[in-house]
């Protein structure tokens, strides 16, 4: 991880973080990252199955308190405002292609929570893809 400015990921598997007013880039290694598994090879899943549920216990991003979601369009600021009020550390990911939605519903996957921020937001019912 080297310091850095404010860092959106410019490609998969790699983070942001924000923590104790340093931007932090992270760097998922090869070897963690599954060839063959459309869900877990998302960097939703590399962040939760290596870092979030490990390290900080967060086994449950859906139910438990202590995690929130930012949505792509509100930034990096709206991270940091969120570490400087009530929150202790944040996270930028690379944003889901829609080819990885594609894969995990042609391998009848489900996507891991919070890991479909698209804008554009579709009209609920509109978008239908047939498996």
């Amino acid at each position: 991880a080297a310091p850095t400015q404010p860092y959106q990921p410019e490609a998969p598997h790699t983070f942001g973080m924000y923590l104790g007013s340093t931007w932090y880039k992270l760097t998922a290694k090869p070897e963690i990252i599954p060839e063959n598994d459309p869900v877990n090879r998302l960097d939703a899943a590399v962040l939760q199955n290596n870092l979030l549920e490990p390290v900080l216990g967060i086994a449950d991003p859906r139910t438990d308190e202590r995690i929130d979601f930012i949505g792509g369009i509100r930034g990096l600021k709206e991270l940091e405002r969120r570490v400087h009020t009530d929150m202790t550390v944040a996270f930028s990911l690379y944003p889901t292609a829609i080819e990885e939605v594609i894969s995990v519903a042609d391998a009848r996957m489900v996507m891991p929570p919070k890991s479909t921020w698209f804008e554009p937001k579709l009209l609920s019912g509109l978008f239908i893809h047939q498996i």
